[in-house]
């Protein structure tokens, strides 16, 4: 059987991990869940393990999402678009927004529904992807301040999602000086600054995130365990939280390289593993009932360090398994760490299996009061406003 397996204790230690590192950083944050793509049982986890402040940017998620809590604070972390505004602006109390008229049509709805909405104003920090230009950061800010159903939570940014721009405490500190900028122009508290994605996480267990960074949106660390600057795991978080099990469909001793003319157009998929096997050299193949069109082959990495992904195809992936056999039969399976696309494409398709462990029932009965955190909690503007 192809399956993802989602293991839910150790995803409560990645989540509990992260939790504290904000406790101790004074900081809120939110979890992204996105990659999830509304899957039922991960989001009831969700909800017992005590994660109430969630971020996703697909609506249909949400629905997913608002279909399993109740008390929940919804983040949507895709910028609006128009026809999207009334079912936004009904079922998440927060966005992230870039474009005046967008914001506009917010406030509107917003009206009509009777509702105050909670903004943050994405900055250009270098990533080039959403954010207003420093430069225009006063104007766009007197605009939407007058707004009437419109709530200023604070700015963000977003790095490393694009280009792959690197966060740096420079960068950091420019946040601090804009809020402290409009701040003092306005004479209006701006209570957060939403810092960004996983990739500034690494930064924080070591100390070096300024204080005014208070908020964060964490999605891939805590549910790969993902390191995302160095590389690897980041310490004390766990990286096979999620893995996928894919069934050996075929296994026997072939060659290693391919003794007979090839040609790339031949083949619909780019991925081959940049092998160091020598012509003639021999080994055992397992060839496993996954391939591209249920996930990113380049995103498979073995358990086990002994095997290695050598290709793949639309619907195989041909695994390296060594000198000899190592044991392994017809309907075994190998199993797989993932990479964030790979993760996405998994959870996306509707040929893949996902399986939570133990099962949701199981798990629940044996979550105690103690284990029942407020994690990630959802943003209370008192508690800010007096740490700010």
């Amino acid at each position: 059987m192809n399956r993802v397996v989602i293991d839910l204790h150790k995803l409560q230690h990645n989540i509990d991990t992260v939790n504290g590192w904000m406790e101790r950083h004074g900081a809120s944050w939110t979890l992204v869940t996105k990659v999830l793509c509304g899957h039922h049982d991960t989001l009831r986890a969700l909800q017992a393990i005590g994660v109430r402040s969630i971020g996703d940017s697909r609506l249909a998620n949400i629905r997913a999402i608002d279909r399993v809590y109740d008390n929940q604070e919804n983040w949507y972390l895709r910028l609006p678009h128009f026809s999207a505004i009334p079912e936004i602006v009904e079922r998440c109390e927060v966005s992230l927004n870039s474009e005046i008229d967008i914001i506009e049509a917010i406030n509107l709805e917003a009206r009509r529904q009777g509702r105050m909405h909670r903004i943050i104003i994405m900055i250009e920090l270098g990533d080039l992807r959403e954010g207003i230009l420093p430069g225009s950061l006063v104007e766009f800010y007197e605009h939407v301040f007058s707004l009437s159903n419109i709530e200023v939570l604070g700015i963000g940014s977003n790095l490393g999602c694009l280009s792959g721009a690197v966060p740096s405490v420079e960068q950091m500190m420019q946040l601090a000086l804009y809020r402290e900028l409009l701040e003092l122009k306005f004479k209006h508290p701006l209570p957060m600054i939403s810092a960004g994605s996983s990739a500034w996480l690494p930064m924080l267990p070591e100390g070096r995130v300024p204080k005014e960074m208070n908020h964060f949106r964490i999605g891939e660390s805590v549910f790969l365990g993902t390191d995302l600057i160095s590389g690897g795991c980041l310490p004390d978080l766990h990286d096979d939280a999620i893995t996928l099990e894919g069934e050996i469909v075929e296994i026997k001793e072939k060659g290693l390289i391919p003794l007979v003319e090839t040609h790339d157009a031949l083949s619909s998929f780019e991925y081959s593993d940049d092998n160091e096997f020598t012509p003639g050299q021999r080994g055992y193949r397992a060839l496993l009932s996954v391939g591209a069109l249920d996930t990113d082959i380049g995103g498979l990495r073995p358990v086990d360090p002994g095997h290695r992904v050598i290709g793949g195809s639309s619907d195989l992936v041909v695994v390296y398994v060594g000198d000899d056999d190592a044991g392994l039969r017809l309907g075994d399976s190998i199993r797989f760490r993932l990479s964030y696309g790979a993760l996405l494409k998994l959870m996306h398709s509707h040929y893949i299996d996902k399986v939570v462990t133990p099962g949701i029932e199981q798990y629940s009965a044996g979550l105690d009061s103690a284990q029942q955190v407020d994690v990630p909690r959802v943003i209370d503007m008192e508690d800010i406003a007096t740490q700010h």
